[in-house]
């Protein structure tokens, strides 16, 4: 990454000859391969490689972003003069800038080294191939099963690279490997579907393609015959796997950008409680081949652990510099962006720490109830809280799961969800943002 880093360097200097006060230089480069399969066929085989210049510059408090897909030097004052023109014509930004003193550099062959986040081989086709086909002939292997919408594998490495006029320099890489099967059960107008996927950035830490097919398989034809419940208000249980999305709706609603323009149903909750006692979160880029590891964000800015609910107390924003200005506080780290974009607030490895029961221990007391597998839609608002999504699951009745439910919207505030989150102890790291099976009482489910 040496040359890599020194044309960099190189596009930051003409930028500045060109007239820019400060300047950021990011290439991003991808390479993946994916396999699709059908009903025993090979159906599709597909290659994609990209590579992606990106160039901000700062005149005073103005900024500008242009991208390139051309890399080569020879270009390099051209797009630096277009940036320049570019900030110049923008309004000012008083809270615009460059990282003063970015750490994101120091000791960062060590931390890539502990991060683990690069396997070290390609698969081949072959290999793909094998994993699609487990995947898919485990998911028709399963009793009730009809038919098939595919299964997949696939391969990726992406690397980014970040040179900054303030003395940052720094890049690292991060490999993927995945598989997913969908199944579909029953015949004519009474099928249902469903699906289940995994990504793991080392091979043999990627869950079994047949466990993922046979998964598949089973979740739709547990969800053959569906009905609409009565409307009530009742306890709701969230499958892991939707689950998540509650943790996703926290992350949107502490995000420093929502929180300096007011835009959240939290602004004012730092420090104040909004999980119960014992409730725990964490956002961590530094977590060993995590699926969002990373040494340093897009700011350059070193990343660290961090404890996002304590004790089921709000405990920190989501940050990025710009957002960190506003707020009058520092930079967590969180700073995201693409080559043609300007930094944002977004978390890496977010989860729900797990409880202390088994998720069917969980669902034991509950007379009557909904477990939600999949959510429908995006019913969120996100200034007052109010939450309302449609959902298909399985309704709980006296503790234990029983006939397979849809048509049903689920509707309640995060704000009183959250205070009455419980979760159980099933937390499994699979999606970069995760969460153990959560219940949450009192909600009003609208069926029939």
């Amino acid at each position: 990454m040496s040359g890599t880093l020194d044309r960099l360097a190189d596009l930051v200097a003409a930028a500045r000859r060109a007239g820019a006060d400060a300047a950021e230089a990011m290439l991003a480069e991808g390479r993946s391969v994916s396999v699709q399969r059908r009903l025993g066929a090979l159906e599709q085989v597909e290659r994609a490689e990209s590579r992606d210049l990106g160039l901000r510059v700062f005149v005073g408090r103005r900024q500008a972003v242009v991208a390139a897909t051309d890399d080569a030097p020879a270009g390099f004052a051209r797009l630096a003069e277009r940036a320049v023109a570019m900030a110049r014509a923008v309004p000012e930004d008083p809270h615009a800038g460059l990282a003063e003193a970015p750490d994101g550099g120091a000791d960062l062959a060590a931390r890539l080294a502990a991060l683990d986040l690069v396997a070290p081989d390609e698969p081949d086709l072959a290999a793909l191939d094998a994993r699609a086909r487990a995947a898919e002939e485990a998911a028709l292997a399963v009793p009730g099963v009809t038919n098939s919408e595919g299964a997949s594998a696939d391969w990726g490495i992406a690397s980014v690279a970040i040179v900054a006029s303030n003395g940052f320099a720094g890049s690292y890489a991060r490999t993927s490997h995945g598989v997913s099967a969908t199944a579909l059960a029953g015949t004519g107008t009474a099928m249902e579907r469903d699906y289940d996927h995994a990504t793991a950035v080392h091979p043999e830490d990627l869950e079994d393609p047949a466990a993922i097919g046979r998964q598949a398989g089973e979740w739709a034809v547990a969800r053959l015959n569906p009905r609409r419940p009565r409307t009530a208000t009742m306890p709701v249980v969230y499958h892991p796997r939707v689950a998540a999305s509650l943790v996703s709706h926290l992350a949107a609603a502490i995000n420093g950008a929502a929180v300096a323009r007011g835009t959240t149903f939290l602004k004012g909750a730092l420090g104040t409680r909004v999980f119960a006692p014992g409730i725990a979160i964490h956002d961590d880029p530094t977590r060993r081949r995590g699926l969002r590891s990373r040494p340093f964000d897009a700011e350059g800015i070193a990343g660290r652990p961090r404890a996002v609910v304590e004790d089921g107390v709000l405990a920190t924003w989501i940050l990025d510099l710009r957002s960190a200005r506003m707020l009058g506080l520092a930079s967590t780290g969180h700073a995201a962006r693409g080559v043609a974009s300007v930094p944002a607030p977004a978390t890496t490895n977010l989860w729900l720490a797990p409880g202390e029961v088994a998720p069917e221990a969980l669902i034991a007391d509950i007379a009557e109830g909904l477990y939600v597998t999949e959510l429908i839609g995006m019913g969120v608002n996100m200034v007052t809280g109010d939450y309302s999504r449609g959902a298909a699951g399985f309704m709980i009745r006296r503790g234990a799961l029983a006939e397979p439910v849809s048509g049903i919207t689920v509707a309640g505030n995060l704000k009183e969800m959250f205070a009455r989150l419980v979760p159980a102890n099933d937390l499994r790291f699979r999606r970069g943002t995760d969460a153990p099976t959560l219940r949450i009482d009192g909600l009003t489910v609208a069926g029939a």
